[in-house]
């Protein structure tokens, strides 16, 4: 084992080792190497120095003028950027983008509905980032230069501004800089206000550049529907039908008409019962009870009738009196055929027929109200109802059959007009739909560059960014020590590579 002593003492009695061990040949070298260094003694200066060879001397001497010109330029440099360089100060400002998208919904009555959505999409997908797009347009040459007309300053001592987006957000942070706090934030409100100017032409110049595809758009689907509206209006005013409502209304008519067609034959058949009825009980048509009314309403028939009646009376009471040839039966006689005679006569005259035998007797009917007056007015009646109910019935049938036919022609027309009108209400839902999303569309102004937001205005810096005082002494105090510990590498560098040289060969 090797025992390590300091320089200059004598070293400790060495035991070989009976094999060729590395690790032992290390430590030997180390302890030769570390007996070399040239530690100072805790001595004079002077006599240390006077106690160095010639060529130790000349060795320290270039060590120490390397070491003390290098530390010189370190620090001197240092020394000197804190005395002349000019303070920089940075002013800090924070842009937000709305992450929020508000839908419309359009309900257009007897066509359909509408969507549209509007707001900001200043959210980031996996793939599209909004605020990437305004880091670049806003470090653009020509949003710079209006900032360095904004603010006043040329354009060369402007600057360019830092930005940074803060993940996991919206924001942008914002840095510029400037010789001093007023102007630092001075150029910060005049690169926000270049930033909305920007924004704000480049909105514009996308709304001119979708007008024109948007109005042809529009001008198609008026078009269309227009064409589809001419298509209906012929197509009614060739075929008669107007709405598929008119068919429907048609065959509720048609309905209507059964139902009284069904009313007046059952009034029919009722009326014609009952005038068969009493025509059988009267033995008398109603043709014949018309005349019987006739006879009844001549003032002349009557009093003939009268004196009819009078006389056939007188000679039933007189026959069981006198005898055929008595001249009261004798007067009566002829006094009762001169009545019949003017009642046949009279008769004829009113009726404008001969009455045949034995029909004015039983026509006969007096202004005393009896019950028969009412039997022939019910035959005449029921006889007209019956006549009536059977003209309504004909009637009705004549109109159902017309009906029916109109019915038939536009119901093999209700096809066609209703795929006219689909094609219409498509048409006019295309263009609705159409107009209202364009509308609601040119509307928003952020659908392409969405809204910014100052969430943090810039701020008034207290104190310099650069040159930081404690950075640039901490890196000339890193420097220093560096350069020492290279010229120590290169004090000690020889022996280690001749004793290394040395065990490598061994």
């Amino acid at each position: 084992m090797v025992k390590l002593g300091l320089p200059g003492q004598p070293a400790p009695p060495e035991q070989e080792s009976t094999g060729p061990d590395p690790l032992y040949k290390a430590r030997r070298l180390f302890t030769e190497q570390l007996r070399n260094v040239p530690i100072p003694r805790p001595q004079h200066p002077r006599a240390w120095w006077g106690g160095l060879s010639r060529t130790d001397k000349l060795r320290w001497s270039r060590y120490i003028v390397v070491s003390g010109a290098a530390n010189a330029v370190i620090w001197g440099s240092s020394l000197l950027i804190l005395a002349t360089a000019k303070p920089t100060y940075t002013s800090s400002f924070a842009l937000i983008l709305p992450g929020s998208i508000n839908s419309v919904n359009v309900n257009l009555p007897e066509i359909g509905q509408t969507s549209a959505s509007s707001g900001s999409a200043g959210v980031a997908t996996s793939t599209f980032d909004p605020r990437a797009n305004y880091e670049y347009i806003f470090s653009s040459e020509q949003v710079i230069q209006q900032a360095a007309k904004n603010s006043g300053l040329p354009i060369d001592t402007f600057g360019e501004p830092r930005i940074k987006n803060i993940d996991n957000t919206t924001v942008m942070q914002i840095d510029m800089t400037g010789p001093s706090p007023e102007v630092s934030r001075k150029k910060a409100f005049a690169l926000y206000d270049a930033m909305k100017e920007r924004l704000n032409q480049l909105r514009i110049s996308e709304m001119n550049q979708r007008e024109g595809p948007t109005q042809n758009i529009l001008l198609q689907t008026r078009s269309k529907l227009e064409e589809a509206q001419k298509a209906v209006s012929a197509y009614k005013l060739k075929s008669g039908l107007n709405s598929t409502e008119q068919v429907e209304t048609i065959s509720t008519n048609i309905e209507q008409l059964r139902r009284q067609r069904a009313e007046f034959a059952a009034q029919q058949a009722l009326s014609e019962a009952r005038l068969q009825k009493l025509r059988g009980n009267l033995n008398l048509s109603p043709a014949e009870a018309a005349d019987a009314f006739k006879l009844q309403a001549d003032q002349i028939f009557q009093q003939n009738l009268k004196d009819y009646s009078e006389a056939t009376s007188i000679l039933k009471v007189q026959t069981s009196k006198f005898g055929p040839n008595h001249p009261r039966m004798i007067k009566e006689v002829k006094r009762q055929k001169a009545a019949e005679q003017a009642m046949d006569l009279r008769a004829r005259t009113v009726l404008g027929r001969k009455p045949t035998g034995g029909t004015l007797t039983r026509l006969a009917l007096t202004n005393t109200g009896s019950g028969r007056d009412t039997l022939f007015q019910s035959l005449v009646t029921y006889q007209s109802d019956a006549i009536g109910a059977a003209a309504q019935v004909s009637k009705l049938d004549q109109q159902i059959g017309v009906l029916e036919g109109r019915l038939q022609r536009m119901s093999q027309r209700q096809p066609t007009l209703e795929s006219l009108k689909r094609t219409e209400q498509i048409a006019e839902a295309v263009f609705a739909s159409t107009l209202a999303k364009l509308d609601l569309g040119q509307a928003d102004v952020f659908a392409a560059f969405p809204l910014i937001q100052m969430a943090v205005d810039p701020t008034l810096p207290t104190t310099p960014t650069t040159p930081k005082k404690g950075l640039l002494l901490a890196g000339a105090a890193f420097g220093s020590i560096l350069t020492s510990l290279g010229l120590w590498i290169l004090w000690i560098r020889k022996p280690w590579i001749k004793r290394l040289s040395t065990w490598i060969s061994t």
